[in-house]
């Protein structure tokens, strides 16, 4: 599949964030100066100057005026609440989302059979139509697939389960990076199973169907992890 390239302050947000990986530096660290980082990574200063803007925007770096950029002690509270981007083993990070996943989507997903509205049901369908035609036009369908499990989670009315969607969406985007996007035709069927047993307010399918998804991924899970050993 084609990846969506990234742009120039995106690579560098993730080799600014590699960094702090490798280093193992932790909340409080100060980061290298503009000017370092620029020669590091081979860059313009401007470059790294929005990278860092975006990192801080996701609560990963804070600018302390006159002392310099430091690791946030609020990282993760943006996109990232449980700060799962500074985890450095992304193997076992996916298996442990996955694990939590088979602890709590199945049911958010029968919870969301129950209480979607005909204009919920005409929205899942959409992004579940979109999800399909990008996967069979070998695009790049990891934010729709996002959006589509958002949208279950969102239909549950559960302002915990609003808590952890960024968990749900950030399993996703690991397992797509992981798998590079091998579980294609599971997906589209399975997403439209999900999707059918919402709409025919079945909770039992629908708690079936998500299991089936997930079991789908932990399979393509494993043996992703087989192949890069």
């Amino acid at each position: 599949m084609t990846k969506k390239k990234k742009s120039l302050v995106e690579t560098v947000s993730d080799e600014i964030t590699k960094y702090i990986m490798d280093n193992e530096l932790q909340v409080g660290d100060k980061i290298p100066n503009e000017f370092e980082l620029a020669e590091k990574l081979n860059v313009g200063r401007s470059t790294v100057r929005e990278a860092i803007k975006a990192l801080v925007s996701r609560n990963v770096l804070e600018v302390k005026r006159g002392s310099g950029t430091f690791i946030s002690s609020k990282a993760g509270v943006a996109d990232d609440p449980l700060g799962l981007e500074l985890i450095k083993d992304r193997a076992k990070l996916a298996q442990d989302l996955l694990e939590v996943r088979f602890m709590i989507e199945p049911e958010i997903a029968s919870i969301a059979a129950t209480k979607a509205t005909e204009e919920e049901i005409e929205r899942l369908q959409h992004l579940c139509d979109e999800v399909e035609q990008l996967i069979l036009h070998k695009k790049n369908h990891r934010l729709k697939d996002i959006e589509f499990h958002t949208e279950i989670a969102k239909i549950s009315r559960n302002q915990v389960v609003a808590t952890l969607i960024p968990i749900i969406d950030k399993s996703i985007e690991i397992f797509i990076e992981l798998t590079k996007s091998a579980l294609e035709q599971e997906t589209i069927e399975t997403h439209r199973e999900i999707f059918e047993a919402i709409k025919n307010k079945d909770p039992k399918g629908a708690h079936d169907a998500m299991y089936l998804h997930l079991v789908y991924n932990r399979r393509n899970l494993k043996k992703a992890d087989e192949i890069d050993r």
